[in-house]
């Protein structure tokens, strides 16, 4: 379905090397997606092109940093982006695809199946995992398309341990969303470490914003989904 040679020079350019094996795997889940798609929605995104470029080379910029190793948690997981592509594209990493919804859930299940991705499964709400046995259980967090950074922060941050890392990709706001959650990020035990940029096809801007996790956060995070709505920390 998608253009193998296409997404192999798009991923190239940024120096992401992609095997026959993994290029046939991502056109398998393009296949998936789509008919997936005809039956309830994961994505507006169904033409090749816009998978291959907003969808997987958007998931690869994150799978190809080389922090991204040990235990990953992908909150909010949705049709798979970037946990599943994270996982194809590094094997080794502990994968847990957090996902809320029963349907998408079961599609995330059946599609790493299909391709291969070794994962765990949670159907839970972030905020509610974070109280649970999962809380700071994870090397890394990551989310994309779930919120704005200062609601993210609350989301993720609870989930990795203290040494971790709460990844999060941005696009043309980031530099906005960032200034107005550094309150939200040193409240729940983060500092901003690092933030990386590049362009995809087209000239989208993408930026993975870097937190690290320099202490526990503090018993009283998250609190529960209405309040992080309602009142972002600051």
């Amino acid at each position: 379905m998608i253009d193998q040679a296409r997404l192999a020079t798009a991923a190239a350019a940024h120096g992401i090397a992609l095997s026959d094996a993994q290029l046939a795997q991502l056109d398998r889940y393009a296949e998936i997606l789509v008919a997936t798609n005809a039956q309830f929605n994961l994505t507006a995104i169904t033409d090749p092109e816009g998978i291959e470029n907003k969808h997987f080379l958007d998931s690869l910029l994150l799978a190809a940093q080389p922090e991204l190793t040990g235990s990953l948690v992908d909150v909010g997981s949705g049709a798979g982006f970037p946990g599943v592509v994270a996982g194809l594209y590094r094997p080794a990493l502990r994968l847990t695809l957090l996902e809320p919804t029963g349907k998408r859930l079961e599609f995330l299940r059946s599609l790493c199946g299909e391709l291969g991705v070794r994962a765990d499964f949670l159907k839970e709400r972030a905020e509610e995992a974070a109280r649970k046995q999962w809380r700071e259980g994870f090397d890394l967090a990551t989310a994309r398309a779930v919120a704005r950074l200062d609601k993210l922060a609350e989301y993720c941050l609870p989930l990795v341990r203290v040494g971790g890392l709460f990844i999060a990709m941005k696009a043309e706001s980031a530099a906005e969303e960032l200034a107005e959650a550094q309150g939200a990020i040193a409240r729940l035990g983060g500092r901003v470490r690092d933030v990386r940029t590049a362009a995809l096809p087209g000239g989208d801007a993408r930026s993975l914003i870097f937190v690290e996790k320099i202490s526990h956060t503090p018993p009283q995070y998250p609190r529960n989904g209405g309040k992080i709505a309602k009142s972002p920390l600051r």
